[in-house]
């Protein structure tokens, strides 16, 4: 395998742990129907009772160190990455860290995020410690607890007072008018996308349903076991025009964590290493979205994709699966167009022949991605990677897989509609 980079395949994943919620009657069938399944050791019941996103955080991280075959006194460096005070639920305020949670004898614990680039902020800020020698193994871990506060009699007691925590007030103009919740920003990707191109809402819900067939194959998916039809989508309300519930990504609670280490340290660990081949950013603050022709037709993909691939040498060609940051249906049909799986204004059209989903040429969002499986920003798609690169993804196993893309999106400089960052990733074995 090629690389154009120094750092290109210097460090590597050596462990995984995540813990994901599953309301408790489903849980309770999923288990009675598929014992012993090994994603199913990965699912806590929501919603979470006495436990918060912190401890579900340091299980996640517990979990990871132990999958790299590592004890707690191994990990010298933490990382709690997180979205950001704008972005989904802010920054989530722990009054503990894991590393002291674990015991473990850390030289440095800090937070970073922004957006969805929760892993990818984390991963290429802790390439600095481990190039100094700073650390030698490094838990980076996210978590939230969404979907048991949006649940909870508090919150539904507030109506839609409920949407706004006060972390997301400051400066955001739009609350006033009616902004309490991220669809109604995103719908203008998703109508302008249909003005200027033609795009369709069976287009749209082709990637819902794609996305949907794929989370049926993971049983600690969100929607596992519920699998739709076009005709469901179809005939399903809108909820902000033109989304349906469908072309929405789900709320969860959970927690992600891995230990990136070098990838001779990796080789030394329990699991086999998951490369890290390739990062990049793009931000639309240099040309803002509302100017030019377009104007909410696209994401800031360029500089990230040409960073990302180059650096790990690769073509668009070479990905063998793609786990992007589908917050909404219309972000994916972006991405396969602005990637360049398709040209501009075909994004919809390349989705509706089926490409995307179980059988397609293309496999996009294999664990179900945040439409239909878990909502924990780009962890999810980093996750469904190493399970992919370590030929551990069972139903869903996309044979042969070695490189894997994960993608980033969000991080609002203002609101409404100006989530400008985008990240990509590389992920690759040997």
């Amino acid at each position: 395998m090629e690389t154009n980079h120094k750092l290109s395949g210097k460090y590597a994943i050596a462990g995984l742990g995540m813990v994901i919620g599953v309301p408790e009657k489903e849980l309770e069938h999923r288990n009675a129907a598929l014992p012993g399944h090994p994603m199913l050791a990965n699912a806590v019941a929501s919603p979470l009772g006495d436990l918060t996103a912190k401890d579900l955080e340091a299980e996640a991280a517990r979990r990871a160190i132990e999958d790299a075959g590592l004890t707690t006194q191994d990990i010298d460096g933490a990382v709690h990455v997180h979205g950001g005070p704008r972005s989904g639920g802010g920054t989530t305020t722990h009054l503990d860290a894991f590393p002291r949670m674990l015991g473990c004898p850390v030289n440095f614990y800090y937070l970073v995020g922004r957006g969805g680039a929760w892993g990818t902020m984390g991963i290429v800020s802790a390439l600095s410690f481990l190039e100094l020698g700073l650390a030698k193994y490094i838990v980076i871990a996210g978590s939230t607890e969404d979907w048991s506060r949006s649940h909870s009699s508090e919150f539904r007691g507030q109506g839609n007072r409920g949407h706004i925590q006060p972390s997301t007030v400051s400066s955001m103009w739009s609350l006033p008018f009616g902004r309490t919740a991220a669809a109604h920003e995103h719908s203008m990707f998703a109508s302008r996308h249909r003005y200027e191109y033609g795009t369709t809402e069976r287009q749209f819900g082709a990637a819902a349903i794609q996305v949907r067939e794929w989370a049926c194959k993971n049983p600690l998916a969100r929607m596992y076991g519920r699998p739709a039809t076009i005709e469901d989508y179809e005939a399903s309300p809108s909820y902000i025009w033109p989304y349906h519930v469908m072309d929405m990504a789900v709320s969860s609670d959970g927690a992600i964590a891995f230990v990136l280490t070098s990838i001779e340290r990796a080789r030394d660990c329990a699991k086999k290493p998951v490369g890290v081949l390739g990062i990049g950013f793009g931000d639309s603050q240099g040309g803002q979205w509302w100017e030019g022709a377009a104007h909410y037709t696209k994401l800031p993909v360029a500089k990230a994709k040409e960073a990302a691939f180059g650096q790990a040498g690769i073509q668009l060609h070479d990905v063998d699966v793609a786990e992007l940051y589908d917050c909404f249906t219309a972000e994916l049909i972006m991405q396969m167009e602005d990637y360049g799986w398709c040209a501009k204004g075909e994004g919809g059209a390349f989705v509706e022949a089926g490409h995307i989903g179980p059988g397609g040429d293309t496999p996009v969002n294999t664990s179900g991605g945040l439409l239909s499986a878990y909502h924990l920003a780009d962890l999810t798609g980093i996750s469904e990677s190493i399970f992919q690169l370590r030929g551990e993804a069972l139903e869903r196993q996309v044979e042969g897989a070695r490189i894997a893309l994960v993608s980033g999106h969000g991080g609002e400089v203002i609101s409404p509609g100006m989530c400008s960052l985008h990240s990509s990733l590389i992920l690759g074995v040997y």
